[in-house]
């Protein structure tokens, strides 16, 4: 009981631990060697906070641009052009572009020959720092979860999003996601534990049910899965929406009572830990007062906050107060290698929160889940805007 008390106290931790018009020139004219790497510079050891409100309210630099590994600058180019419809008519909070400014450059990406991507990155991008550019990232893949389509004993609803939640503003003046209770007043919606105890249960929410409630707690953290069922086929479900509860880390639990090792909380040990203790384990998953809601998706492949698929070893989720969604993101100097290059912003996350602050999208199976789940990298980052974008953003007052 000395556990769960002092997981219960920590439960307020947080972290499991998401327009240039000049045509692209020749291949050959990008340089087609890679400069000398930079020494290392000292990376911080966890995520840096949020400095401003925005992107441009935390500070703006702008930097040269990198020479691009063409494999990469391809398939990024295949994602940007994917991510312009949304790109070309959303509204960017972070305060570095408009959405007029990606037009030129989506016109231009549209019809141009993938040799010349290296050039196109190169040269139809401002490439800026926000803030100190001192990055962190982390890892989400596609699980595979087995399921019914009938509740069966023991297996965990999935369920969709319930009309009765909704934006509002609470008597105490704060505005989010919640419902109007029976009194017609606004208030927070279901935590966790309230939907496993049945709070949605008999509504007909479930679109299926999944066999181990372990894996389909951490399907809800990556926000999409594939569902197999006994009969071969097959569900794909992705994010519809979230209760407006605070995320908590389980992982960040564990290492704050010295249950696991600083950097041994990878996701396969938090599983393990909890099928070695179930009891304990089902009470910190209980911590996480957060809950996602899932909804059936076509397609063969997760959509992400754009509401386009996304790319396995391309995408990245970030947090658009800080990144326009849809702009190509560089990271460098890594410790892990396998961050370092070319991603482009088409999702967002939960606990992808402040500047220079990504998740890495690795794709499914066993190789993406392992890369994922253990992803913990300290690098820089850069972000892509379109040309002029970046001097715009320095006049700002």
């Amino acid at each position: 009981m000395r556990l769960l008390k002092r997981l219960a106290a920590a439960a307020v931790l947080a972290l499991l631990s998401a327009c240039a018009t000049r045509p692209a020139p020749p291949p050959e004219t990008p340089p087609s060697a890679p400069a000398p790497a930079p020494a290392p510079v000292p990376v911080p050891t966890t995520p840096p906070s949020p400095v401003g409100r925005n992107a441009v309210d935390t500070g703006v630099q702008i930097q040269s641009p990198r020479v691009l590994n063409p494999d990469r600058a391809v398939k990024a180019l295949f994602v940007f052009r994917m991510s312009c419809p949304a790109v070309t008519t959303r509204t960017d909070s972070s305060g570095l572009t408009q959405a007029s400014d990606w037009q030129a450059l989506c016109a231009q990406a549209a019809s141009l020959d993938p040799t010349y991507a290296p050039g196109f990155f190169y040269y139809g991008f401002d490439w800026v720092k926000v803030g100190d550019g001192r990055a962190f990232a982390t890892g989400y893949y596609e699980p595979e979860i087995e399921g019914s389509r009938t509740p069966q004993p023991g297996y965990a609803p999935i369920y969709r999003l319930p009309p009765d939640l909704v934006r509002c503003t609470r008597p105490d003046g704060g505005t989010g996601r919640g419902r109007i209770d029976q009194t017609g007043t606004c208030v927070l919606y279901y935590t966790r534990p309230e939907i496993d105890d049945g709070a949605l249960a008999g509504k007909g929410l479930e679109i299926a049910w999944a066999k181990d409630p372990v894996e389909l707690f951490f399907a809800e953290i990556q926000g999409s899965a594939l569902v197999r069922f006994d009969d071969g086929t097959t569900m794909q479900i992705g994010y519809a929406g979230q209760n407006g509860r605070d995320y908590v880390a389980i992982g960040r639990l564990l290492r704050e009572q010295n249950i696991l090792p600083a950097g041994g909380a990878s996701m396969q040990a938090i599983k393990d830990w909890i099928r070695a203790n179930p009891d304990l384990g089902r009470e910190l998953m209980r911590q996480n007062l957060s809950y996602v809601f899932f909804k059936q998706i076509a397609g063969s492949a997760p959509l992400g906050a754009l509401a386009v698929p996304i790319a396995d070893r391309t995408t990245v989720a970030a947090d658009p107060n800080y990144v326009p969604l849809g702009a190509p993101i560089y990271l460098e100097r890594a410790d892990r290698a396998e961050v370092d290059g070319l991603w482009v912003a088409q999702d967002t996350g939960g606990a992808i929160k402040g500047p220079n602050r990504f998740d890495t999208y690795w794709g499914a199976g066993a190789d993406a889940a392992a890369i994922a789940g253990g992803m913990s990298a300290n690098g820089e980052a850069l972000i892509l805007v379109p040309k002029g974008t970046a001097a715009r953003a320095l006049a700002q007052p």
